[in-house]
């Protein structure tokens, strides 16, 4: 995440250990996303940050098909993005100036 991007209001990185950190429940235990940020249009953005090595493993597709479903039911207010190296950059960008849809 970048700390310039004018869509963004506050950013934190996710502290696993931490008893105020954000979490997402999988089918065996609890996930930490990577980042947590409040938008300026007061979304809420997530990112799961997943290097080249892990990006098609199991795990990591079930934290992405979670996220998405926390993403589905928030009626547009949280957006989810599970990013690597080559496209952290574009994920968090689109996310970031994607339209707030209310369902």
């Amino acid at each position: 995440m970048t700390v310039h991007d004018p869509e963004k209001e506050l950013w934190v990185c996710n502290l696993e250990h931490n008893q105020y950190a954000f979490w997402l429940q999988t089918s065996s235990d609890k996930f930490y996303p990577d980042f947590v940020a409040k938008l300026k249009d007061g979304r809420f953005l997530v990112v799961e940050y997943k290097g080249s090595h892990l990006e098609t493993s199991e795990d990591t597709k079930e934290k992405e098909t979670i996220g998405q479903l926390w993403e589905a039911r928030s009626k547009g207010m949280c957006v989810f993005r599970l990013a690597t190296k080559k496209n952290m950059r574009e994920a968090i960008r689109d996310a970031t100036r994607a339209k707030q849809t209310k369902e």
